[in-house]
């Protein structure tokens, strides 16, 4: 039988890579390699050699800003990581296309609207606290739609919607700093550049992907919602997000008062942020805790296991156990289990919430196949069973447990294969995939009788 795709698993997508998504990843790199190469001529042709000097004193210093925020971003959603790939991709539609977007139709509409309008000068304030905002958030809320649209089951809680709107926001940031930077570069020389790397990429890092951040929120409810309300908060995070984003540019008019009483503005929305965080690491620990004692007649999971997914404690403990006993291979089977069987609580807390896919039965074997197979992969490497931290016996914890599961594995392959030649699984092969579970009671609910 053919391995597991394991990231198609957690991913909810067919086995392969994602033909879009790689397109998307190369539409990304080359306008993001475009923009940088025309900032380089820019500096060539303003300075020669030392405009080169400065083009790369300004490249580097936007690097700064990212390797602190990128970091931070992906702290917000270590429970449940979203792929990698996604995530590169957001960023690189920041950086690449956003700006490109944004850099034409700004330049467009301060030229062709504001200045002929209103005049120089009311024309440069219209064009800054007015035409940018909706321009670059529009640019930046493109991506989160298209996520929507064909990523949706990938975003379980408010924090998704938040990392991926954060990432599209920082790769706009990178780019749009490169280009500030430098043209401070050229207008007050070198301690103009630094001022402005102070201001920009140490004091207000956080600008783009907090208002940004706004439209990740209203995708997310878009994505966890039924109902008339969920068309309507994609539009009211774009709101917010220009809002956000038009007070921050108008407040540059009004000198150092107008920009404190901005950034305090945006402090506090960075704090419910982080609040909306710390809630989602609540309930999704809730799901895991509510859902998932209902699978312990499986044997993939026992009281013990299910403490040990519920923090972050345990994870990183039981990751470290397992690269101990088996190596780097037991590290990865490790986290294997623990993301599939975090996806099998989200997966019912969706169901909860009438939002699950059609045949969501399917993903749910997956995610106990890759359990499965995760668990077999360590157990392969390992002389003795070994008791692990969170469990007083290695019969303890449902990792170290040999049971006969294959009939799931077997399942979610002919499930797999039904769909790519278009054709509805077998409903005698389903239940005998999903029988043991329903003998216990049924998960679809939450609880069950462990026997």
């Amino acid at each position: 039988m053919p391995a597991l795709d394991t990231k198609a698993i957690l991913q909810g997508r067919k086995p392969g890579r994602s033909t879009s998504l790689t397109i998307g990843i190369i539409v990304g790199t080359l306008c993001t390699l475009g923009m940088i190469g025309y900032l380089l001529v820019s500096g060539l042709a303003h300075g020669g050699v030392h405009g080169i000097l400065g083009f790369l004193l300004s490249l580097l210093a936007a690097v700064i800003p990212v390797a602190i925020l990128i970091p931070l971003i992906l702290l917000l959603d270590r429970l449940e990581p979203e792929p990698g790939r996604l995530l590169v991709f957001a960023f690189l539609w920041g950086a690449g296309v956003a700006v490109v977007v944004s850099l034409i139709l700004n330049t467009l509409g301060m030229e062709a609207v504001a200045v002929p309008v209103f005049g120089a000068d009311v024309g440069e304030m219209v064009s800054t606290a007015a035409v940018a905002p909706v321009v670059e958030e529009s640019a930046k809320g493109i991506v989160l739609l298209l996520l929507l649209w064909r990523r949706r089951h990938e975003i379980d809680s408010y924090t998704d919607g938040v990392t991926y709107a954060a990432m599209v926001a920082t790769g706009f940031a990178f780019t749009e700093n490169v280009l500030y930077f430098l043209s401070s570069f050229f207008e007050e020389g070198f301690f103009g550049l630094v001022f402005t790397f102070v201001l920009r990429g140490l004091i207000a890092p956080f600008g783009h992907p907090i208002y940004t951040a706004m439209i990740g929120i209203g995708v997310a409810y878009a994505a966890m919602n039924r109902g008339r309300l969920r068309l309507l908060a994609p539009v009211a995070g774009w709101v917010a997000a220009v809002l956000l984003h038009a007070m921050w540019n108008g407040s540059t008019f009004f000198g150092w008062a107008g920009l404190g009483a901005a950034y305090l503005v945006l402090f506090f929305v960075l704090l419910g942020i982080i609040v909306i965080a710390v809630q989602d690491r609540r309930r999704q620990v809730a799901a895991i805790s509510y859902h998932l004692p209902a699978y312990i007649p499986t044997g993939l999971v026992t009281p013990a296991d299910i403490r040990m997914l519920s923090s972050m404690k345990g994870r990183r403990g039981a990751r470290a156990w397992a690269q101990r006993n088996a190596g780097q291979r037991g590290r990865q089977a490790m986290k294997d289990y623990q993301l599939a069987a975090t996806e099998l609580a989200l997966l019912h807390q969706r169901l909860d919430r009438g939002v699950a896919r059609p045949h969501w039965e399917g993903r749910r074997d997956n995610f106990l196949a890759l359990m499965h197979v995760a668990r077999e992969a360590f157990l392969g490497r390992v002389q003795q069973p070994v008791a692990p931290g969170w469990a007083a016996t290695p019969t303890d914890s449902g990792f170290l447990r040999r049971a006969d599961f294959a009939h799931v594995i077997a399942s979610a392959q002919e499930q797999r294969e039904q769909r790519e030649q278009g054709a509805r699984p077998s409903s005698g092969r389903h239940r005998g995939a999903g029988q043991r579970y329903r003998s216990h009671g049924d998960p679809r609910h939450g609880r069950g009788n462990p026997g």
